[in-house]
């Protein structure tokens, strides 16, 4: 059994509402400020960084990676608390709720990249998704991390968020250092190595989830968030206007929003 590597946790806003936020891949925990400046009056993140990601220690390789960050952010699921995912942290966060859900009053998921759903439902659209991912997953096979990272980046951020030359220094080296983690959930997110789906486990999501996408999103993501919804009990879903992929750190005001309606909803 591997040792337990502790994350970093970053604690954002002020309010009543306790929040476990998990960030996208080859990001950090910091990318939840402008959410949490949105929502300060009403909730407290408690934000951790993903291994290999931001201030948290590099993944040892032992063990599944998706089980480590799991069981890892579990952690800070101290007592019953609201939870925000984005993207792969969104994974993290509907695994959560699927398996702990005495600990998760409501669950939004962002973007969930859950590629088996919409392997189901709209097979088209994951070849399609398959075919633009190519010269990234090319990178990855040549060794290339620091041109993965920078296609993976593109990919994700689309056309209107800066060009790589334009980042700083420690925000490109440290999407390089994280890159090789996609490729080790890859099978668990296409194939649900994890059963997730299954119909009488999904069901254990009892709580409200909130899903959310862009309007501006690849295809792929609008075909898994509808059938996340249908297959979750308490599911609804809305758009991030003008967000692509990553509404929670582009869209942060309009994201907020959506958060805010849905938790006024929610039984007091």
């Amino acid at each position: 059994m591997s040792v337990a590597q502790n994350l970093h946790v970053s604690h954002l806003g002020q309010g009543d509402r306790k929040v476990l936020a998990l960030h996208c891949t080859i990001a950090h925990s910091g990318v939840w400020a402008g959410l949490a400046a949105v929502l300060k009056g009403q909730a407290s993140f408690v934000a951790p960084d993903m291994l290999s990601h931001g201030r948290s220690p590099d993944w040892d390789r032992q063990g599944h990676l998706f089980e480590r960050l799991t069981e890892a952010s579990l952690e800070h699921l101290t007592e019953p608390m609201d939870v925000i995912g984005h993207s792969f942290g969104a994974m993290i966060a509907l695994r959560l709720a699927v398996e702990h859900p005495e600990l998760v009053r409501s669950v939004v998921l962002v973007e969930p990249v859950f590629f088996a759903v919409a392997q189901q439902d709209a097979p088209d659209l994951v070849a399609e998704y398959a075919h633009v991912a190519q010269p990234y997953m090319d990178a990855i096979a040549a060794g290339d991390e620091p041109l993965a990272a920078r296609l993976f980046n593109r990919m994700w951020a689309g056309d209107a968020g800066p060009q790589w030359a334009d980042l700083p220094e420690p925000a490109r080296a440290g999407m390089v250092r994280g890159i090789h983690l996609v490729g080790a959930v890859e099978n668990a997110l296409l194939n649900d190595t994890m059963g997730l789906l299954d119909p009488s486990k999904i069901a254990q999501a009892d709580m409200p989830v909130l899903l959310l996408h862009g309007s501006h999103t690849h295809k792929v993501m609008v075909a898994i968030n509808s059938g996340l919804q249908t297959r979750l009990p308490q599911a609804e879903s809305d758009v991030i206007d003008g967000a692509g992929h990553m509404g929670p750190i582009s869209h942060p005001r309009e994201t907020g929003a959506a958060i805010a309606a849905f938790w006024d909803g929610l039984p007091s």
